[in-house]
C-alpha cells in the first residue's frame, strides 16, 4: 500500500484537465446550439464501429485522447434533440440540463438513502408532482428510469394490497390475478405482469373505440366474465396518451368502475399525463387525481435529459410496506449520516440511484410550469395543424383522430394498389431517415401501415412540418421507391 496521492485516479494537472473539460462543454453546447441544422438521424460510421469493438484495455487514454473520443460520438445520436424528429415519443431535452447534470456529476450522490442533499432534492420533486396531479399529502412517490419501471412498482403495491404483505415472502400461493387495459396500452404493462409472477397473459385487452379509447362496456363485461371464471380481477389501468395515436381512456369512467367493483386504479401517463399543464387540455386529465398510482415520464413531455420518470402512489403507508427491508447494515438513524427517514430504497427495488431529481428539480425551476405547459400546447397545436394538411391533400390519408400530438396517416396516391401501401409507407419512412431529412416512426392501425408523426419537441415549426409533407409526396411519387416497395409489399 502507499500514501502516494500519484496512485489515485484524479488528474495529475489540474489545470490541463480544466481546459480540456472546458473543450468538451463547448463542443457539447456547440451541439445543442445547432440542433436544428444538418441531418436528423446519422448511421453510425463502420470505422467508429470498429473504434469500440475493441479488446479490453490494460492502459489508458490520456485526458485529451479521452475527450476527443466523447466529442466524436456528440453527431451519433438517435437524433431526437432535432426538430424533425417525429418517432416514437422522445423528449428533446434542453441545454439548460447540461447544468444539472455537470453538477450531479460532481455530487456523484448514491441517492438510495441517508440523509444528504439528494434526498431532499428529491422529495421536493416528489411534492410538486403531488400537487400538480392532486394526489394527498399522504401520497407517496419515487423517481425511478421511466415509466416502464415506474409500473413494476406501482402493480407490485396493487399486487401486495390485494393478496396481503405476507405474499413479499410466500408469493402468489395459486392466486389467479387479472387486470385490464386497453388494446392500445403500451407494452411495459404486460411486461410487468411478467415480472410480477402474475403473466402477461392475466392482463386482458380491452377493445378500443373509434377514438381507440377503451371501450368501458367491454371492460364491464370482461370483469364479470372473470368473476364468474374463477379469476380474481385487481386492477385497472387507464392510458393518458396511447403510444400509438395519443388516445386516452375515460379516466373519469375508469376511476367510478373501479371504485365500484372495489379494483385498484392505476394510469399509464407516460407522456400525455403532463397534458394537465395546459388549461385547455386539464379537464381530460382531472381523473387522474383520483387514481391509486400514476406513472409518467419526465424525459418526454418536459424534456428532462434522459432518463426520468416517476411513480406516485395514493396511499403512502401501502407503498412503503410493498418494499421495506432495512437490514443491519441500513438500519435507520435519527442523527448523523444515516438518518433522514425513510429511505427511498423503502419505496422500490433500487438501493443505488443515481441523483436524478436534481435534473428534474432545475428543468422545473428554470422553466416553471407556464412555460413547459406551453411548449405542449404548441405541439398539440402542430399535430392539429398537420392533420388539416393530411386531411386536404388527396394522396393522403389521415388514420386516426388527433387527440394530442400524434398524427397518423399514409400515403395512398392515386394510382397506389391497395396490397402495395404498407410497403410503400414502410420505405418512404425508412428513406426518411436514411436521407437525414426526417424521423417519423410507423405502426399500424386497424390493420394498415401508418405513417406516425409524434411532436414532443420544443424545437419543432410549422415549417419543419411542410417540409416533411413535401418530402413524403416526392417519396410517394419516386419510381425507385414505388418500384422497391412493390417488390416488397406484403
Amino acid at each position: 500500500m502507499s500514501d502516494d496521492p500519484e496512485t489515485g485516479l484524479d488528474p495529475k494537472d489540474w489545470a490541463a484537465f480544466r481546459k480540456t473539460a472546458h473543450a468538451l462543454l463547448e463542443a457539447a453546447i456547440d451541439k445543442m446550439e445547432q440542433a436544428r441544422e444538418g441531418r436528423v438521424w446519422t448511421p453510425f460510421p463502420a470505422d467508429m464501429k470498429a473504434a469500440f469493438d475493441q479488446p479490453l484495455p490494460a492502459e489508458g487514454l490520456d485526458d485529451s485522447a479521452l475527450a476527443g473520443r466523447l466529442a466524436e460520438l456528440l453527431p451519433y445520436g438517435v437524433g431526437n434533440t432535432h426538430p424533425r424528429f417525429f418517432g416514437w415519443v422522445h423528449g428533446s431535452g434542453t441545454p439548460q440540463n447540461l447544468l444539472a447534470e455537470i453538477a450531479g456529476a460532481a455530487i456523484n450522490a448514491n441517492a438510495g438513502g441517508r440523509d444528504h442533499g439528494a434526498i431532499h432534492v428529491e422529495r421536493q420533486v416528489i411534492r410538486w408532482c403531488r400537487e400538480l396531479f392532486g394526489f394527498p399529502e399522504t401520497a407517496s412517490g419515487l423517481i425511478v428510469s421511466g415509466t416502464s419501471l415506474a409500473t413494476v412498482v406501482a402493480l407490485k403495491v396493487a399486487r401486495d394490497v390485494r393478496l396481503g404483505f405476507a405474499t413479499r415472502k410466500t408469493g402468489l400461493s395459486g392466486a389467479r390475478l387479472v387486470g385490464y387495459a386497453s388494446a392500445e396500452a403500451h407494452a411495459c404493462n404486460p411486461r410487468a405482469f411478467d415480472i410480477l409472477g402474475l403473466g402477461a397473459d392475466a392482463l386482458r385487452k380491452i377493445p378500443v373505440n373509434d377514438r381507440f379509447e377503451m371501450d368501458t362496456a367491454a371492460l364491464r363485461a370482461a370483469i364479470a366474465a372473470d368473476r364468474a371464471g374463477g379469476f380474481e380481477p385487481f386492477v385497472i389501468i387507464g392510458t393518458a396518451g396511447t403510444v400509438n395515436a395519443g388516445a386516452t381512456d375515460p379516466l373519469t369512467e375508469l376511476a367510478d368502475i373501479a371504485s365500484a367493483e372495489q379494483l385498484w386504479f392505476h394510469v399509464d401517463g407516460a407522456f400525455g399525463a403532463l397534458g394537465i399543464l395546459v388549461p385547455d387540455l386539464a379537464p381530460r386529465f382531472s381523473a387522474i387525481a383520483r387514481a391509486d398510482s400514476l406513472a409518467f415520464d419526465f424525459h418526454k413531455w418536459l424534456h428532462v435529459n434522459y432518463d426520468a420518470g416517476c411513480v406516485l402512489v395514493r396511499d403512502g403507508t401501502q407503498h412503503r410496506h410493498a418494499f421495506t427491508d432495512r437490514p443491519d447494515y441500513l438500519q435507520a438513524a435519527t442523527r448523523g449520516l444515516a438518518a433522514g427517514n425513510p429511505w427511498p430504497v423503502e419505496y422500490g427495488p433500487e438501493l443505488s440511484r443515481s441523483f436524478r431529481a436534481l435534473k428534474v428539480w432545475s428543468q422545473i425551476a428554470g422553466f416553471g410550469t407556464g412555460r413547459l405547459g406551453a411548449a405542449i400546447a404548441e405541439n398539440c397545436a402542430q399535430a392539429a395543424y398537420l392533420a388539416g394538411k393530411v386531411a386536404a391533400d388527396h394522396r393522403l390519408e389521415l388514420m386516426a383522430p388527433v387527440a394530442l400530438n400524434i398524427c397518423c396517416f399514409r400515403y395512398v396516391g392515386s394510382d397506389v394498389e391497395a396490397n402495395a401501401r404498407d410497403a410503400l409507407n414502410e420505405e418512404i419512412v425508412i428513406r426518411l431517415q436514411e436521407r437525414g431529412v426526417a424521423a417519423p416512426s410507423t405502426t399500424r392501425l386497424r390493420g394498415s401501415t401508418v405513417i406516425r408523426v409524434n411532436l414532443t419537441n420544443h424545437r419543432t415549426t410549422t415549417g419543419d412540418l411542410d417540409l416533411l409533407l413535401a418530402e413524403i409526396l416526392v417519396l410517394g411519387e419516386d419510381a425507385d421507391v414505388r418500384g422497391f416497395a412493390a417488390r416488397n409489399r406484403t
